[in-house]
């Protein structure tokens, strides 16, 4: 059961990583190095052979942008940025997110409260907790071209 389980976990970490490649590019421009780092950070391990056929998927969509950099260090960077479309896109993505996460805890709180897990491993998720900070109906962004900033 143990390997079901770990199977389920990697494909729902594999269908959020578009949405959070782009949320993560939607506040500063990055390299893979670096969006690899921070979603580790975030308890996400993504691998570069993962990453790397993704970002070339998003750029052909026409979702990202990439420029060469030179580096301090090494040789040139490939820093990637989010497009317009990509920002529509994501908002679009952002409201699905909502949606779901509102029927899900529907479904395993009985209420549309928002509701945040802070589940323990023996009492499972009847252990929420109230969020008192929850989230907000936009995601504040800072386009690193121009230091605006736009919410989606």
């Amino acid at each position: 059961m143990a390997t079901n389980i770990d199977n389920m976990k990697s494909q729902m970490r594999k269908g959020m990583l578009e949405f959070c490649v782009l949320l993560l590019l939607s506040r500063n421009d990055a390299y893979v190095s670096e969006i690899i780092s921070r979603m580790k950070e975030a308890h996400l391990i993504v691998v570069e052979g993962t990453l790397y056929p993704l970002m070339t998927r998003l750029k052909n969509d026409g979702l990202l942008n990439y420029r060469w950099e030179e580096s301090p260090s090494g040789p040139p960077r490939k820093y990637y940025s989010i497009t317009p479309m990509g920002i529509h896109f994501l908002n679009e993505l952002h409201q699905s997110w909502k949606d779901i996460s509102k029927s899900v805890n529907h479904l395993i709180y009985g209420s549309d409260a928002d509701l945040t897990t802070d589940p323990d491993p023996e009492t499972g998720p009847g252990s929420a907790t109230t969020d008192t900070n929850p989230p907000t109906d936009s995601i504040s962004t800072s386009d690193s071209t121009t230091d605006s900033t736009r919410n989606i």
